[in-house]
């Protein structure tokens, strides 16, 4: 079963998920990075470009995901070089200091408190956010064009392309198709009839929804929701 709730450290999510069998699970592009707890591990999710399937793992996890463009600068990793990634955190810092995190985690009243409370603390000592990278967010995905984006923060596109990569581990254009795919999810998962999904979030048609789905998915979009129409 999963779970989730807003975090205390702003913009970020804490949740756990226990599967009730053997069953593959599907982890959706978001656009964001999460700090993860399997089986006494702490691990590190780069930005996903497609759907990562979790192959039936019957673990418990736990996880923060952190708001887009906000986990570089607290791993001191650009995001591009964890792009469709899942790696150990002891691959990117010491292993000591891995290890006295990792305990610290497993000695809390249960993991995802303990994983909160580690992202906590390396918040209150990092430099805050940077404001322009919400703005990019918020922009794309308010489905204003790349081009516009830009213009309006006052970047040139290379520059805006160079920032993403290393925020969000992908271009912006990507990003911005990311964010998109998610929109309509949440409409369609509403209940919403997919052609208005399309119209209301940006897509040309409801061919195009249907494209980017199976594309960033790996699977049609009823058969991703579990119905037709």
């Amino acid at each position: 079963m999963y779970a989730e709730r807003p975090s205390r450290l702003a913009g970020a999510v804490v949740w756990t998920n226990t599967p009730s069998g053997t069953a593959s699970g599907r982890v959706l592009p978001d656009g964001c990075m999460d700090l993860l707890w399997r089986e006494g591990r702490l691990l590190v999710a780069g930005p996903d470009t497609r759907a990562y399937v979790t192959g039936g793992d019957p673990s418990s996890w736990a996880g923060v995901r952190f708001y887009p463009g906000t986990a570089p600068a607290l791993l001191g990793v650009p995001a591009h070089e964890l792009r469709d990634r899942r790696v150990d955190l002891a691959d990117l810092w010491p292993a000591s200091q891995v290890r006295r995190i990792t305990a610290q985690v497993n000695a809390a009243a249960d993991p995802a408190s303990g994983l909160e409370k580690v992202a906590l603390r390396w918040a209150s000592g990092a430099a805050p956010p940077d404001p322009l990278l919400k703005q990019v967010v918020a922009a794309l995905d308010a489905g204003r064009p790349v081009a516009a984006t830009a213009d309006e923060l006052g970047l040139g596109a290379r520059q805006l392309h160079r920032r993403s990569l290393a925020a969000f581990g992908y271009g912006p254009k990507t990003l911005a198709r990311v964010l998109r795919l998610q929109r309509a999810l949440a409409l369609a998962r509403a209940g919403m009839p997919f052609a208005e999904t399309a119209a209301r979030t940006g897509f040309a048609d409801q061919a195009h929804l249907a494209r980017d789905v199976r594309e960033l998915a790996g699977l049609p979009l009823g058969e991703l929701l579990g119905r037709t129409g």
